[in-house]
């Protein structure tokens, strides 16, 4: 028998060294491969990211009916399209070009493992749709009997709804209505014309077949005598064609001296609140510059995923004419009561701060916005648009959101200075940028329900019933309170009850709410909900399944 050969020591120990060598580098390629692979995979923060995905519903209403040409409109301004403007840092970048911050702030109150779909989820339609052509009776203008003027009052919001109404009350009264005149002189001394903030000929043109509107009066006409009028507040079809249109017979032009709640929100024929709806939505369009550059900041903050507009309405005029000043010094506490002193036309003085606040009549501050996002279960990386002027008292009363969620973002930090510039020093203008960002948000939510939450919560009713929560603000201060003083704390319990609360509060479709029973006269009126928060049943109609026979009807 054969003996086995014995290699000696030495070559046995060199066999064994490049064995192991060799492992270790087949090892490390195995590695190099897999690091490879990960990188080459690109991962999304938010899964609905893409731009290009984009349903009709999200796309900005007045801009996809008329496609806007940067290029066109750079006369003046060069708009560009880029995501992220040269002067953001890398922390305010979007995800998808540099690191987004992300909070280590941890959700006590949502669940380990948050529901997107919940979050973002926009609420069922029930196929309601918009409806706002005239009935088949409808005629053109009938020949106009003289001339009315309007001098609009209040801010953006304010003045829009008091010229659609303007609209409406032209019709009735068979007048040419010369373009409104915007207000000068309010809290925010805006020295806009009516074409710095609306597009003037696309107005004109628009309805055309509903008034005459002219863009000034009569040269002939300047030094006519004129009647000026205060319409009565929430007034009907009678007052305006028995009280007003009778003024004609005397005077060819007539001045409504105030624009705002003139007209009532209910019991109107049908083709005058269609036509205050077609007023609104479609003729009232913002001018081609504003239009662009509210588009591109809609584009930038879509860069970083599914957004919320958040309304903080936690501004100087807000809080000195509400009479807030929970959780403010009193330095600045007196601050707000001296403005309101001294600001003539706002009637209430006096004013019990803490019972506001229990009565829910106080914006939220933005730590209350803070616990109440979190309470719904929003992540800390959600990216915020502000849709507000300056806040009270700046990083002092914003410190403790922003630790929330660091994600927040505004137009000053979207665009440039340059890019802003025509628009600043302009409220109005500055206002419809955050109304165009507003509108065409994932999420709507606003801290007070004033002018500019009443109107964007109705004109996303109208494109669709897209999802608006609306905070329960008597509410939620107990809640808020208990947390305040210890004696709850923020966590599944908190977040389950906010969560209740807001179940029903998210922009499905019902039918305008009218007065609040008991009340009667003027507060009847004022008790109603506002025509243009919800144009449901007025505007909106149920569409008829597609298998009822097209030619019977397309809507009922």
């Amino acid at each position: 028998m054969k003996e086995k050969m014995q290699w000696p020591w030495p070559w046995r120990r060199r066999k064994v060294v490049v064995v192991v060598v060799l492992r270790k580098l087949l090892t490390c390629a195995i590695c190099v491969i897999a690091l490879m692979g990960l990188l080459s995979v690109r991962v999304h923060v938010f899964p609905s990211s893409k731009v290009s995905d984009l349903t009709d519903p999200y796309k900005l209403p007045t801009v996809t009916q008329h496609e806007l040409n940067y290029q066109k409109l750079s006369a003046e301004k060069k708009w560009t399209q880029e995501l992220t403007p040269p002067h953001l840092s890398k922390e305010q970048a979007p995800p998808h070009l540099s690191k987004a911050p992300l909070s280590s702030h941890k959700l006590n109150g949502a669940n380990g493992s948050l529901d997107f779909e919940k979050l973002w989820k926009q609420p069922s339609n029930h196929d309601f749709v918009p409806c706002v052509q005239p009935g088949s009776n409808y005629t053109a203008p009938d020949e106009s009997r003289g001339y009315l003027l309007v001098h609009t009052n209040g801010g953006l919001n304010q003045m829009r709804a008091g010229i659609c109404d303007m609209v409406a009350v032209a019709r009735i009264i068979n007048a040419t209505l010369v373009v409104p005149e915007l207000d000068k002189r309010s809290f925010w001394q805006d020295t806009s014309n009516f074409s710095d903030v609306f597009d003037e000929d696309h107005f004109i043109n628009a309805l055309a077949n509903d008034v005459k509107v002219i863009k000034k009066l009569p040269k002939d006409l300047s030094s006519a005598t004129k009647v000026v009028m205060h319409f009565r507040s929430w007034s009907g079809l009678e007052y305006y064609r028995d009280e007003i249109a009778s003024l004609w017979e005397e005077f060819q032009v007539i001045r409504a001296a105030k624009s705002d709640s003139r007209l009532a929100n209910n019991h109107l024929p049908p083709d005058i609140q269609k036509l205050r709806c077609r007023a609104c939505y479609e003729a009232l369009r913002f001018s081609p510059k504003i239009e662009a550059m509210g588009k591109l900041l809609v584009d930038r903050m879509r860069a970083y995923g599914p957004f919320i507009a958040l309304h903080l309405r936690y501004e100087k005029d807000m809080l000195a004419f509400s009479g807030c000043t929970h959780g403010l010094s009193d330095v600045e506490a007196e601050e707000l009561r001296t403005i309101r002193e001294n600001t003539a036309y706002w009637k209430i003085k006096d004013i019990n701060a803490t019972e506001q606040r229990s009565r829910g009549y106080c914006p939220l501050t933005p730590t209350e916005v803070g616990i109440f996002l979190t309470g719904l279960g929003y992540p800390s990386n959600t990216p915020i648009y502000i849709a507000a002027g300056e806040i009270y008292g700046g990083d002092t009363h914003m410190a403790d959101l922003r630790s929330r969620y660091p994600i927040l973002m505004s137009k000053e930090k979207l665009a440039s200075v340059e890019e802003l510039e025509p628009f600043t020093n302009h409220a109005s203008q500055m206002a419809a940028l955050d109304y165009i960002v507003s509108v065409e948000s994932d999420v709507f939510i606003p801290s007070h329900s004033g002018n500019m939450a009443r109107a964007v919560e109705g004109h996303r009713r109208f494109l669709g019933h897209r999802k608006t929560i609306s905070p329960d603000r008597k509410a939620l201060v107990r809640l808020f309170d208990k947390i305040e003083k210890g004696l709850l704390m923020e966590g599944r319990k908190v977040s389950n009850r906010i969560s209740e609360i807001h179940k029903k509060l998210q922009g499905s479709p019902r039918r305008r709410r009218g007065p609040v029973s008991g009340t009667k006269g003027m507060d009847r009126f004022r008790s109603e909900e506002a025509f243009y928060v919800n144009p449901l049943p007025d505007c909106l109609c149920k569409r008829v399944s597609e298998n009822v026979n097209a030619s019977t009807a397309s809507m009922r």
